[in-house]
């Protein structure tokens, strides 16, 4: 096959951006040809992509995202592709790898009806539109049963457009970092003692992820348990509120931010417990590497893979339905207190990524676009 793929820019550190990667390199590997339509790349470009970068116009994000789309039709027009297939949602794609919350339903929920005036609303609601509409032929390729379910309901999307994809993780990458030597190293780098719990968030826009809910919760506990955690960071985001934030809540000494890491499954090794508290996050790759780790998680319902830990009994599920920062206070210090649960809840994670697969997104995704070739 002859594939366009379509995405607004990448950079490596991006769960979007390494889903992307990933079914890249397997469309590669079983012998496709890959032509990457973007406005920005960073980092490295593997072996095998024809990149096809779309000099970027306009002043706001919204426009520079319209030019986007109408420079790459007018480049899809020149040439034959068997499959359009958009990492963004976009005019004109055959097939469309949804990675986001429904936009429709984040504005109506966030805005009053003066932003559906804006230029930005009508670019990003046209966008979605030209995916979701029943009257569209793009088809879905999703990774969370919750946002398309949301998508359903608000666009009427009709059920058989839709394929489920499975995560994408790397089991043996995960998995061969767990090393005594690596825990170690890490909890030495980090000054985290034998006794003391290591607490983890991954992942960029700390804002989203729920970074600050976490440092409040930290804050909130009685200074014996306080003293004995250490949560890191690992992300592209905006620390300098945060660190502003540790500093006066009283726990600046146990709060670091440790930046975009390559060798998250390093850290994973360190760590006791992972975080994912998302204000709204589609699926939270970051979940299923903390159950593939052994960790337990405490995750927020917002997120879409938090039903992996609710069947793993591998931990908490945070806000039914909306989360209270008071209520998390309390069954944060709850977990942190009961390292017998901690150790049964890590036993649970490891067994239930041994038995469901939490691997094959990449090879399904090139498997759906063959199916859909065929038919």
């Amino acid at each position: 096959m002859k594939l366009a793929f379509c995405l607004f820019k990448y950079y490596p550190f991006g769960g979007l951006e390494q889903s992307f990667l990933n079914i890249t390199k397997e469309a590669i590997r079983q012998g496709h040809e890959i032509h990457v339509f973007t406005r920005e790349w960073s980092g490295p470009c593997p072996d095998g992509i024809q990149l096809r970068l779309i000099k970027s116009r306009g002043l706001s994000n919204h426009s520079r995202c319209k030019n986007f789309t109408s420079d790459l039709q007018a480049m899809l027009k020149r040439e034959h592709f068997d499959l359009v297939v958009g990492f963004n949602r976009m005019p004109g794609l055959d097939l469309y790898y949804c990675a986001d919350v429904c936009f429709e339903r984040q504005a109506s929920r966030k805005h009053s009806w003066i932003y559906k005036l804006t230029s930005r609303y009508r670019v990003f609601s046209c966008m979605e539109k030209a995916v979701f509409d029943p009257g569209s032929l793009t088809k879905i390729m999703y990774i969370s049963r919750q946002a398309k379910e949301e998508y359903q309901e608000v666009y009427g999307t009709p059920e058989e457009r839709f394929y489920e994809l499975p995560p994408g993780l790397n089991k043996e990458a995960i998995r061969s970092a767990l090393t005594a030597k690596n825990r170690d190293e890490v909890r030495q780098e980090l000054r985290v003692s034998d006794s003391d719990l290591l607490v983890v968030m991954i992942g960029s826009d700390f804002k989203r992820k729920g970074v600050a809910r976490a440092i409040h919760a930290l804050a909130a506990l009685p200074n014996v348990e306080q003293s004995t955690i250490k949560l890191a960071i690992i992300g592209k985001g905006k620390d300098g509120p945060l660190k502003k934030l540790s500093k006066e809540l009283g726990v600046e000494e146990q709060v670091q931010f440790l930046g975009p890491r390559k060798d998250v499954p390093r850290y994973l090794a360190g760590a006791d417990m992972l975080l994912h508290l998302a204000l709204s996050e589609t699926a939270g790759n970051a979940i299923v590497e903390g159950l593939v780790a052994g960790l337990p998680v405490l995750v927020t319902r917002s997120c879409g893979f938090y039903f992996h830990v609710q069947q793993a009994e591998a931990g908490m599920i945070i806000g039914d339905p909306t989360f209270d920062q008071v209520d998390f206070n309390k069954l944060f210090l709850e977990a942190v207190s009961d390292r017998h649960r901690l150790k049964s809840w890590g036993e649970n994670a490891l067994a239930y990524s041994d038995a469901v697969d939490l691997y094959s997104r990449p090879r399904q995704a090139v498997n759906i676009m063959q199916t859909i070739l065929q038919t």
